[in-house]
């Protein structure tokens, strides 16, 4: 049992019910994976505690798409393969699940089971991530200038990927040949995903840019981050997506960043000098 712990979450819950007049629910449990999943079922007014070695007590009756982070199309492969419940997942060999799903097999084996070794950080202030370059040659070519924020807007999303962040914000600058620097920015809902984010960038630059004016250089910042876990009701495409971009990370771990690149990406003459960061 939790204790102390447990008493005041409880305390805490009907203080904010009895002064608010608000639902709220909890889960509580010796992880993060298993204390959101105990939120879920406990919703929409109640709470859930789950004793630490009753982990796949409470998980294995439950159907495989309560899991955080398993989108539909990881649903449907489950299904064609038999796995409909958390208990058939868990007790599938992991060397399956890697055959299938590569190394998010072993993840889902692992969440199967009850197992989720990300700490629980507390409160800090909210950080940032941010790229940007100054050009050789200060430029007003359009293509160019967009390939570079489509470039610094891949770095940021890698980065924030790697860290297991989401971002709620993100910032373009520009500074002109004059040394005028401008900036503009704009909320988004949380993501981590490319192609969600690059338009939200070349939007904010296309009405931040003044038109014809020679630009010195770019910058892209993403900030109002939360950790992944944070923010677990994303739309089964959005899921999707973000296990592909995060295989595709682990190509360019590999092999280098410049072995996969989009076709927005590409540049012939190289315009541009060594990238900074901030």
């Amino acid at each position: 049992k939790f204790f102390g712990v447990s008493q005041y979450t409880g305390e805490l819950r009907e203080k904010i019910i009895r002064e608010t007049g608000l639902p709220i629910s909890y889960g509580l449990s010796a992880n993060k994976l298993v204390s959101k999943m105990a939120t879920n079922k406990a919703k929409p007014n109640g709470f859930k505690e789950v004793p630490h070695g009753k982990e796949t007590e409470f998980l294995w009756p439950l159907t495989v798409d309560k899991i955080p982070m398993v989108g539909k199309q990881t649903q449907e492969t489950l299904h064609t393969i038999g796995i409909h419940r958390i208990e058939q997942l868990a007790k599938t060999p992991v060397e399956q699940l890697e055959y299938v799903f590569g190394k998010w097999g072993r993840k889902l084996w692992e969440k199967a089971h009850g197992v989720y070794d990300s700490p629980v950080e507390p409160y800090s202030e909210q950080k940032s991530l941010s790229h940007e370059n100054t050009f050789r040659e200060d430029s007003q070519d359009i293509v160019f200038l967009n390939k570079e924020l489509v470039r610094l807007t891949e770095k940021n999303a890698y980065d924030l990927r790697k860290e297991e962040k989401l971002a709620g914000c993100v910032t373009v600058k520009i500074r002109y040949d004059d040394f005028t620097t401008v900036s503009k920015q704009e909320m988004v809902d949380y993501t981590a995903l490319d192609n969600v984010l690059t338009e939200k960038v070349k939007a904010l630059f296309g009405k931040l840019y003044k038109k014809g004016q020679k630009v010195r250089l770019l910058g892209v910042k993403f900030s109002h981050l939360v950790p992944m876990s944070f923010q677990m009701n994303l739309f089964d495409k959005s899921v999707e997506k973000l296990q592909l971009f995060k295989a595709v990370d682990t190509i360019k771990d590999q092999f280098g960043s410049g072995v996969i690149m989009k076709a927005t990406g590409l540049t012939g003459k190289k315009k541009d000098g060594t990238p900074g960061s901030a």
